[in-house]
């Protein structure tokens, strides 16, 4: 309790006359120069209510206590008042410079000196009192805050399992292996890792990355749309049926156009372009919209890439399985269509990291889980 004021004064008489006036309402404790006064605030800084301070003082002046005080912030936690016989208009202004909430003149009326005190006490008691109660506010707010990100966190991890689920609906109705879209996620996350490490122009991030890989399961989304009579086809597809077949393409986007209000901004953008583009081809012969370039979002080239290679090493209804050596090399050959020089060069130099997902036992739900984490 801020209870006590600090009379520094080298005059006992000076001391003794403030300590009468303010005996009635406070405690007193007394310093003789600016060196007592600052071991008195070290000491029991806490129970200070107001300081009132003489200029002309042995040792250590007044104006050299308020500059000590000044640069240690002491005059935030109570008023000074300086009680001087000073009258030199730039040692008053000085004064004010350093802090001081009060200048009063000797010889002083008691009764001034008793009402500016305990004027001055009564604003720094309210001041405390709200800054108390913002910083009690401010705890709650961040208390809250740590709520809200856990519970987005949580719906973020939920968004991302249902992501997956639907991916795993789309697979189950799919001609590819039942490992496809753990594996295409796998091969996502280390070809965007190398794009965010060697061609830092793409501005990727690690976060950019986890949501491109969370995302890359709805790739084939818009296939729910499609009916099992042309999806399903053992024979080659009519130029209509090949046609409503890209149709996936748009309706993917559509789906999840329609659920995007609920999730996360950016991964839905991410979703949205990968299931619309992730057939472009660098050269403009992709689909649907003949998209050329870097006018492909680059989320969708890394998908493209990855979805594409994942499909060359699974065996389906209409194929085997080819080698991770030969399919490696038809995507570099561009056997595949034409792919990013750029992501191309990121793709040879994650040979490695990619060979060791394809191979059977491989680390494929470690990568998953690594992936699940950062986003």
């Amino acid at each position: 309790m801020r209870d006590t004021i600090l009379i520094v004064d080298d005059q006992s008489s000076n001391r003794d006359a403030l300590t009468e006036i303010l005996k009635n309402d406070y405690k007193t404790v007394e310093a003789v120069n600016g060196i007592e006064a600052l071991s008195v605030l070290s000491k029991s800084r806490e129970n200070i209510a107001a300081m009132l301070l003489d200029l002309v003082m042995p040792k250590m002046n007044g104006q050299e206590v308020l500059a000590k005080m000044s640069e240690a912030k002491l005059m935030d936690d109570f008023p000074v008042m300086v009680c001087s016989g000073e009258g030199n208009l730039d040692v008053v202004e000085k004064c004010f410079a350093y802090g001081i909430s009060d200048f009063i003149r000797k010889p002083y009326e008691n009764d001034m000196v008793l009402q500016r005190v305990k004027k001055l006490d009564s604003l720094y008691q309210s001041r405390r009192e709200s800054n108390d109660k913002l910083k009690k506010f401010a705890k709650v707010l961040q208390n809250q805050n740590k709520i809200l990100e856990q519970q987005a966190k949580m719906q973020k991890n939920d968004n991302i399992n249902l992501m997956d689920s639907l991916g795993t609906i789309v697979e189950y109705r799919n001609t590819e292996n039942h490992q496809h879209i753990k594996r295409v996620k796998a091969f996502t996350k280390v070809l965007a890792s190398h794009m965010m490490k060697e061609f830092p122009e793409y501005k990727l991030t690690e976060e950019q990355i986890g949501q491109i890989t969370a995302a890359s399961a709805l790739h084939d989304i818009g296939k729910i749309m499609i009916p099992d009579n042309i999806l399903f086809k053992p024979g080659k597809y009519t130029s209509e049926e090949f046609d409503y077949m890209k149709s996936h393409t748009i309706r993917g986007y559509d789906i999840i156009a329609q659920i995007a209000d609920n999730w996360d901004k950016e991964l839905m953008e991410f979703c949205k372009q990968i299931a619309r583009s992730h057939h472009e081809k660098f050269d403009g012969r992709g689909y649907p919209e003949n998209l050329k370039g870097d006018k492909i979002p680059i989320a969708a080239q890394v998908v493209s890439v990855t979805d594409c290679f994942e499909a060359l090493i699974s065996e389906s209804l209409y194929k085997k399985a080819y080698t991770f050596d030969v399919a490696f090399q038809m995507i570099l050959n561009g056997d595949c269509g034409a792919f990013n020089p750029k992501l191309m060069e990121a793709f040879r130099n994650s040979r490695e990291e990619f060979k060791e997902i394809a191979s059977e036992g491989g680390p494929i739900e470690d990568a998953m889980e690594e992936a699940n984490v950062e986003v």
